[in-house]
């Protein structure tokens, strides 16, 4: 570990490289500009939108870009498809600047197309979370007002009894049966559609982009609107981080030879971890994308080995899972150029055995971003995590500021408890339709998180505690009230408090304390299965308790989560 010299001296050396590479004349330059009546840094060359992000890769054309099962497509054939397809959402469906359109798919090439055509002529795209119920498909249909629905099968056959209150039209993804909807290669194959011209269309930086719901602390989840700008400072940021991180560590670099940049998709599409981070990162590293159909660690080895992957993220489940897999030691992984695990916290042990499994290239490490600022905040990873893993990192560079700010949104000390808050050019523009939750979240610029934290005398940002009633389950964040109203729904149940407790594959699973109604009686079989058209799988808890007595209370009259929350620890490790 280092030790205290060692970290300052290793920080100089860090902001000496940062300021260097975002230095007037260099490619990845910043200057202040006033955005919207707020001064921010931003990048003085990036692209000013997700249409000049695409072009990137042309420059590679001919490279493999999107690969899933038996499908490739390379850069240039993509780019193709994806202006085919704008001039069906066109010509077929008069979709035009400003319109919704929503995709709802497991991972593979069609989400990615559909995503690339929506944004090429000003559309807004709306990924929802391909775990949703159908009513939760709904929800999120109407919220956003979207005219048309890329979607596959189950997908399909989960919104179908709620679409008829809907004004929108679907496009197929994968059909396996017969369907009144056209199936998304016909339509592109369709000669009487032609290829759009994206400068037909133009776009400007601070135009609408994206729509992606993130888990609500009060219910249902809110939609958070991105522009052009936000998503493209976030893509190059990660540049920014990729290159200062290959100077402080060489090894790292992928393109050495003989392998070309490539990385596993691992995550669903519809986060910003999947969406961002991995997929429209691609234009800009011109890594080959790799998609899985659902994480598997023995197919995951497999097609790391077979696809020649240098570049593999994961949560902390994920990277211990892959070297737990019984074919890791017989797998070639020399690809590898960069193995980073990150999101959530780990045990001491998961870290041991990544920098025995990965000596050269692991990564590990922990990042804070939210859905609100497209991923970016803090990180930290490497030599700065192993000698403080208790850090969530210092600010993204070079364009990301974070204070700690108290009650009235003025900056606090290092080492003072506050609220987190982020500033920066990859902020949302705010909450779809919700002006007043977004006056309170967007104030002068700064995104106000809710999550308490501190600056160490280092500037290492610390979590205490999530101000939002969030539990983060296998890297999916859950919001504990719309749980909780799920569960208060059935006639039987009286009161309930839902929230997490340790796990050591996912982090953090759900469990919920109940009180029911005097005379009647549930089994855990029974609630599950009432939840299971009301919430996705994956929010559905792993644990049930039940008191007879009223659910103990805070001052406020609260439910005591806290105390709860220790007593299921306490039951459920007896």
């Amino acid at each position: 570990m280092l030790s205290r010299e060692e970290v300052e001296s290793d920080l100089q050396r860090l902001r000496e490289i940062v300021l260097a590479h975002k230095a007037p004349g260099q490619p990845l330059a910043t200057h202040r500009a006033v955005i919207h009546g707020v001064e921010l840094d931003v990048f003085s060359a990036v692209p000013s939108n997700l249409a000049a992000i695409y072009r990137l890769g042309l420059q590679v054309a001919e490279r493999d870009f999107l690969v899933y099962e038996d499908q490739r497509y390379t850069f240039g054939e993509s780019y193709r498809l994806a202006r085919k397809l704008a001039g069906v959402l066109v010509g077929r469906y008069g979709i035009g600047k400003g319109d919704r359109v929503a995709i709802c798919s497991r991972n593979n090439p069609e989400w990615c197309l559909a995503y690339m055509a929506t944004t090429l002529i000003g559309a807004v795209v709306v990924p929802m979370n391909s775990w949703w119920t159908g009513s939760e498909m709904e929800y999120g249909l109407e919220d956003s007002g979207a005219r048309l629905l890329f979607a596959d099968q189950e997908r399909i056959d989960r919104i179908e009894p709620y679409l008829d209150p809907l004004d929108l039209q679907l496009i197929a993804i994968r059909p396996q049966r017969p369907l009144p909807y056209p199936e998304f290669h016909y339509l592109v194959e369709d000669a009487a559609w032609q290829e759009v011209d994206p400068d037909d269309y133009p776009v400007a930086a601070d135009d609408d982009a994206s729509i992606m719901y993130t888990s609500g602390s009060t219910g249902h989840p809110k939609g958070v609107l991105s522009t052009h700008r936000n998503i493209t400072h976030a893509l190059y940021t990660w540049l920014f981080i990729k290159e200062v991180n290959e100077i402080l560590r060489p090894e790292l670099v992928e393109s050495a030879p003989p392998y070309e940049p490539a990385i596993l998709c691992n995550v669903p599409l519809f986060h910003v971890t999947g969406s961002h981070a991995q997929f429209l990162n691609c234009f800009v590293t011109r890594r080959k994308f790799v998609m899985m159909y659902k994480w598997d660690a023995r197919v995951a080895l497999r097609l790391i080995e077979q696809e020649r992957v240098t570049v593999f993220h994961g949560v902390p489940t994920m990277t211990w899972e892959l070297m737990q897999c019984p074919d890791f030691d017989n797998a070639d992984l020399s690809s590898l150029r960069n193995v980073q695990s990150g999101g959530a916290a780990r045990p001491p042990e998961h870290l041991a055995l990544m920098l025995k499994k990965f000596p050269a290239v692991a990564q590990p490490g922990l990042g804070y971003g939210l859905t609100e600022t497209n991923a970016i905040g803090a990180l930290i990873s490497g030599k700065f995590y192993t000698a403080n893993p208790r850090s969530t990192g210092r600010p993204s560079p070079p364009v990301t500021q974070v204070k700690i700010a108290d009650p009235q949104g003025d900056a606090l000390a290092n080492g003072e408890v506050g609220e987190i808050c982020i500033k920066g050019p990859t902020v949302m523009r705010g909450y779809w339709n919700k002006p007043q939750e977004t006056d309170k979240v967007l104030r002068d610029g700064w995104f106000h998180t809710g999550d308490l934290g501190m600056l160490d005398e280092l500037g290492f940002l610390i979590i205490m505690d999530r101000a939002k009633d969030i539990v983060i389950r296998g890297g999916e964040n859950i919001g504990c009230a719309e749980v909780e109203y799920a569960i208060v729904e059935h006639p039987a149940v009286n009161e309930v408090s839902v929230y997490g407790i340790p796990d050591d594959r996912l982090g953090e699973v759900l469990c919920a304390t109940l009180m029911l109604k005097p005379g009647h009686s549930l089994s855990v079989t029974e609630l599950s299965e009432f939840l299971t058209n009301k919430l996705a799988r994956f929010k559905i808890p792993e644990h049930f308790l039940f008191q007879e007595e009223q659910l103990p209370r805070i001052a406020s009259g609260k439910i005591a989560k806290k105390q709860l929350r220790e007593q299921a620890i306490a039951l459920l490790r007896a």
